[in-house]
């Protein structure tokens, strides 16, 4: 049995859920794109191939293998994307939460069932079905959750909102003892540059209380603040939009001190360098162009 165990970004990684790209299907049709990263790159002719994709998935499990992580890879569904594991589901100290996300992506869960058959059943939690969240829009700060949401009027015309506010409510009575903050995140599903996918897109933990972020991606500039007066404006990068789009938020932290990035983010790989973060560099830009990254492929079970 797997005994769960996961309270922040940065502890070090003992269990996870890489994604897996193997039979990931044709590229999809204009109107088949569910975020705009993904049609920007149906347009452009730069939609990604499986190879290259599994070739960099390839390369991020042998860096967490080399750090001696144990991984678990889904079932292989024939012809369907199972990339992002992240957002099928979710771990909050020793619960696992299982996602309700977008209907298209609905059987990614089943890929998972041997892993799930390891956790014991009074520790599974399923959410009824008008709550809507996605794992990319929960990050885990110690006694805060952070979850990323959209509040306005027009949240059933967005492809691109993931998590609405019953699902947050739902949390909040679960898990009486956390602080659960919420952040409502700009939203497009035509310009990448415009839409904040998943909270994880444009702002993550990193080091000791240290953060990266992209102030413009925060719908209501209050709720930035706070995170400004929390972390401290010294110790928190701020990227902008486009670099957000690029997916510079979605590294993914091994340990406190161990980060995997991609090789391109010079700006971001240095300043975690300043901080004396070990830095793993691998190329993971054919991945980006679907609008997620690190993170998003990978759904931590156990951190010490």
């Amino acid at each position: 049995m797997l005994k769960l165990n996961v309270n922040n970004e940065t502890s070090k990684l003992l269990v996870v859920v890489l994604g897996t790209a193997k039979s990931n299907g044709s590229a999809p049709k204009l109107e088949e794109c569910y975020d705009p990263k993904s049609r920007e790159n149906i347009l452009a002719n730069t939609y990604p191939i499986e190879i290259d994709m599994v070739r960099e998935l390839s390369e991020l499990e042998d860096v967490l293998v080399k750090h001696n992580v144990k991984v678990y890879r889904p079932e292989v569904i024939n012809d369907y994307n199972q990339i992002f594991s992240r957002d099928i589901g979710f771990v909050i100290d020793d619960f696992f939460i299982v996602s309700n996300i977008l209907p298209e992506r609905s059987k990614e869960i089943s890929a998972i069932d041997k892993v799930i058959d390891l956790i014991p059943k009074n520790k599974k939690i399923e959410l009824p079905e008008d709550c809507h969240i996605e794992g990319g829009d929960v990050i885990l700060h110690n006694d805060y959750v952070f979850i990323g949401t959209y509040s306005g009027d027009d949240y059933t015309s967005f492809k691109t909102a993931r998590t609405n506010y019953e699902a947050i409510n739902f949390l909040k009575e679960r898990f009486p003892e956390k602080k659960i903050i919420s952040f409502d995140l700009i939203k497009s599903d035509i310009d990448p540059t415009k839409n904040a996918l998943h909270l994880d897109c444009c702002l993550q933990p990193v080091g000791n209380n240290k953060l990266v972020a992209c102030p413009e991606a925060f719908f209501k500039r209050d709720q930035y603040e706070w995170l400004i007066t929390y972390f401290g404006k010294e110790n928190i990068l701020e990227i902008s939009l486009n670099e957000m789009s690029e997916m510079h938020c979605n590294f993914f932290s091994i340990d406190t001190n161990i980060v995997v990035s991609e090789k391109s983010f010079i700006k971001l790989n240095n300043w975690l360098r300043s901080f004396d973060i070990i830095v793993e560099e691998i190329n993971y830009k054919e991945i980006s162009k679907q609008g997620g990254l690190l993170r998003c492929s990978t759904l931590p079970l156990i951190r010490e």
